[in-house]
């Protein structure tokens, strides 16, 4: 087939783009993913020069996120102080930004696959992985949607991540889609593709039984209010969602609960306010627990706010508080406003309420809940980070992600979840999330939905707590195993440079 010229090739490359990210939820159309990223592979193979290789990757990774983060501008709807249009500006920007990273990834394979074709699918593999570890790292990363999280819903694919995480997962799914573009004319990549399809569907068959709650494992009650994002900050319905909140939170019981509310939940400051306290407690029963989102103010000796961040709380029924966490990996434009004294000059605001900006938590962290054991918390955006959501030193039982999906339109609560369990299978810890409109969920640790809210309905799940599993492979090497992966492919690609084509 002769080569493509550029005025062709990079509209078939945004199309790729585009096309690919239906494979992620909410459709979760994962085979046109793989065919889409065998289309560029194609087209980089025809590439007669690293910027045309690196030109193709950024076109295509264009496409891929303005259609996959669409859901950024839902967010702009709910700030009066910007306009509603803004959104899609910054669906555009920040794609024309992310768009860098599979650009990356396309140049360098090219570049070490230049003298023989047949070595890329190895090396865009490992290109690829690179690609997504600097994504989620570099000013202050922005992981959302890594190639791994089409397989979100599928068992057999999602168990590699407790092999070699999340990044490694996406190297494969870019070695798997390069053995399709190979298996056209080579014989030895259609034996590959063979093999690995046939490993896949016998790893399906395999029993896959999930280890059985104990007779003390305390309850979860996990409380999804419906409260949208146009009522949570409104002072007229405060009354009316406290009631939302308290109607779901059930009757204490002869076994222990777990009470789970969403991402500040509660409008009080918890720290300062004893009859909030008081008045939450009221909902528990003797060995009750509860774990709720709020506020947290720090003030000067004369009393003005000085900062705040966004907190975590442990209520006992008592109304004392015997654990908190603040949110340590922060949404820019959401909880602050970079460059403030510049933007805010510009009229740009945090799309959060509020004048002051969120401090930042020291990262991942346990709370004790006493006669259960520790959880792990992470607020809302925190679970996307792969390899950053445990304190490796103190293991929990499960970690809670109390979340405000609220944000961000239809699209985004299913992308958010799906994440949700690939974290769950790369640790072999259950994860349970609250959010007020969806979806919440209690996922046990191979990353399966034992239970979910759909999003926009209000409702609540009470479940067992799941059994944690032994820690995984990645839960002991973290992102190291992705890199040794990268370096694996690498190294086989490079002596796969060897032989013919």
């Amino acid at each position: 087939m002769p080569p493509l010229r550029a005025t062709r090739a990079y509209p078939i490359a945004f199309v790729l783009g585009l096309t690919a990210a239906c494979g992620f939820a909410p459709l979760e159309w994962w085979p046109l993913t793989l065919l889409c990223l065998a289309g560029l592979a194609a087209l980089l193979d025809q590439a007669k020069g690293v910027r045309r290789a690196a030109a193709l990757g950024w076109w295509f990774g264009l496409g891929h996120f303005c259609l996959g983060l669409n859901w950024i501008a839902t967010a702009f709807t709910y700030q009066a102080a910007m306009p509603a249009w803004l959104g899609w500006v910054a669906v555009v920007l920040v794609s024309l930004y992310l768009a860098l990273f599979p650009a990356f990834a396309s140049s360098v394979a090219w570049l070490l696959a230049r003298r023989n074709r047949s070595a890329l699918p190895l090396l865009f593999a490992a290109a690829w992985i690179v690609s997504e570890l600097l994504r989620a790292a570099l000013f202050t990363g922005f992981a959302w949607n890594p190639l791994a999280a089409i397989w979100a819903p599928v068992w057999p694919m999602r168990a590699l991540t407790a092999l070699v995480g999340t990044y490694g997962l996406s190297g494969l799914t870019i070695l798997i889609a390069g053995l399709i573009w190979r298996a056209v004319e080579n014989r030895n990549a259609r034996i590959g593709l063979a093999v690995l399809v046939a490993g896949g569907a016998a790893a399906a068959f395999f029993p896959h039984v999930a280890a059985t709650p104990g007779a003390d494992t305390p309850l979860l009650h996990v409380v999804q209010p419906n409260i949208g994002q146009d009522r949570k900050w409104d002072d007229a319905q405060s009354a009316d969602n406290y009631h939302r909140l308290t109607s779901l939170s059930g009757k204490p019981g002869p076994h222990p609960r777990i009470l789970l509310w969403p991402e500040v939940a509660v409008p009080a400051l918890l720290e300062q306010d004893q009859l909030a306290r008081s008045t939450l407690a009221s909902l528990l029963g003797p060995h009750d627990l509860m774990l709720t989102g709020a506020e947290a103010v720090r003030f000067s000796p004369d009393g003005d706010p000085v900062s705040a961040s966004n907190s975590l709380f442990g209520l006992d029924p008592q109304g004392n508080l015997f654990g908190r966490y603040d949110k340590a990996h922060l949404v820019p434009y959401g909880e602050y406003l970079p460059m403030r004294p510049l933007l805010s000059r510009l009229g740009l605001s945090r799309l959060a309420p509020g004048d002051i900006d969120f401090d930042a938590g020291p990262g991942p962290r346990d709370i004790m809940l006493p006669g259960i054991g520790k959880v792990g918390i992470q607020i809302c955006y925190e679970i996307i980070f792969s390899g950053q959501v445990v304190d490796r030193a103190n293991r929990p039982a499960f970690l809670f992600n109390p979340s405000n999906d609220a944000w961000f339109g239809r699209w985004g609560p299913p992308q958010h979840l799906a994440q949700a369990r690939l974290r769950a299978t790369e640790e072999g810890l259950p994860v349970v999330r609250s959010t007020p409109t969806g979806i919440s969920a209690v996922i046990d640790a191979d990353g399966r939905l034992l239970a979910s809210l759909p999003w926009r309905t209000a409702g609540a799940i009470e479940l067992p707590l799941p059994p944690a599993h032994a820690p995984t492979l990645f839960a002991r090497w973290g992102n190291i195993l992705p890199l040794v992966l990268a370096l694996f492919l690498g190294a086989l690609g490079f002596a796969s440079r060897r032989r013919p084509s």
